[in-house]
Parts: structure tokens; C-alpha cells; sequence
């Protein structure tokens, strides 16, 4: 897939991603289309762990495997970058 194909499905699963998991997302436009790249290198090696196929394109397949790692991705990212009080 080339540059083209990865900085479309990155950004459609990055702003379905921030869409869907709540809370503050990453900078803008850039943010999302690195949310949703990051996303499909995660999306497609947990596919890949559970023996399907990962991105393998700009098709339906693919953004959906890309949406699931962008979630999981937001959720990691949220959870280590909480507000915490410092009383």
C-alpha cells in the first residue's frame, strides 16, 4: 500500500477513533491521521497475533482493522496520560 493509501485509511480510522472513544484527542488533522496509521500497525499485528489478515489496502477490511488499533491505541494513550491531582 503505498503513502496515499496509508494517509487515507489513517486518517478515516483516526477520526472515527476520537469519535468513538471520548475524551481529548490528539492535535488536529495530523493527529488523527498519526492516531489512525499508528492504529493499523497495531490493528493489523492483533489481527495477524489471531491468525486474519491485517490492512491490505484503502477498502472496508482495512478500516476497520485500523479503527480497532486506533481505539486501542487512544485508550492506551489516555490511560498513561490521565490527570492526575498532585495533592
Amino acid at each position: 500500500m503505498g503513502l496515499l493509501g496509508w494517509l487515507v485509511v489513517g486518517l478515516i480510522a483516526g477520526v472515527l477513533a476520537k469519535w468513538a472513544v471520548p475524551g481529548e484527542g490528539p492535535g488536529g488533522l495530523i493527529g488523527d491521521i498519526i492516531v489512525g496509521i499508528v492504529g493499523a500497525f497495531i490493528g493489523g499485528w492483533v489481527f495477524n497475533f489471531f491468525g486474519h489478515v491485517g490492512v491490505t489496502g484503502i477498502n472496508l477490511g482495512s478500516i476497520v482493522v485500523a479503527f480497532i488499533g486506533a481505539v486501542i491505541l487512544l485508550f492506551i494513550m489516555r490511560a498513561f496520560s490521565g490527570r492526575r491531582s498532585l495533592v
